[in-house]
């Protein structure tokens, strides 16, 4: 049976806080169609996602330095100050996480991270600790999104798909979740989540 209210699962980056690595280049690698090549062709979203699989930040700098040592300032730059990537939270996401918390309902998050830095984020941003379970990619060595990380949330919290509204800023991850029966908001800015929610039957 339905829950009287759908509960919510959000992503992390890019919908709670904001996510951008070119941030941390803003002084090492000023000229833009430098930096496109260097996140095209080194520090790629390949790489850094093999971290988020559960690689060690120490274990993935060693391997692309090896690989690229005319580099290595800039590559070991994306470890050292890679909370540069993480400027703020997005304010009215959190506004509504919060107020979700504050009617009594229970939250979830499932996000692409890191083990490294979201123990980081957890002490640099409370509010994360507020869920009321997360699965991280890192620790169950699952990437969004394959069905399976989606599946460890709903057995180890007792969760219904069909109860559940993800809400996740990459187009494959919300496939991946209406995959496994659950409803989804596609969350790309300029966006009302709250209207959205609203829409899926979420009192707010």
């Amino acid at each position: 049976m339905a829950s009287s209210n759908p509960t919510v699962v959000f992503d992390v980056g890019n919908v709670l806080l904001r996510w951008d690595a070119r941030l941390i280049y803003s002084a090492l690698i000023p000229e833009a169609e430098r930096l496109d090549w260097f996140m095209q062709n080194i520090c790629t979203g390949d790489w850094n996602l093999e971290q988020d699989r559960g690689r060690s930040w120490e274990e993935g700098v060693a391997l692309l330095v090896a690989r690229h040592p005319e580099w290595e300032r800039e590559i070991r730059a994306f470890n050292e100050s890679w909370h540069d990537s993480v400027p703020h939270t997005i304010a009215d996401s959190v506004a509504v996480l919060e107020e979700l918390k504050r009617q009594g309902e229970k939250v979830y998050a499932i996000t692409n991270f890191s083990r490294e830095k979201w123990a980081e984020c957890l002490i640099r941003f409370p509010f994360l600790q507020s869920f009321d379970g997360v699965v991280v990619s890192a620790h169950e060595r699952l990437l969004k999104p394959d069905p399976a990380i989606y599946e460890v949330l709903l057995g180890r919290y007792g969760l219904d798909a069909g109860d559940c509204v993800f809400v996740d800023d990459s187009e494959k991850n919300i496939v991946g979740a209406r995959g496994i029966g659950m409803r989804t908001v596609h969350f790309v800015e300029p966006i009302d989540l709250r209207a959205e929610l609203r829409g899926l039957g979420v009192r707010l």
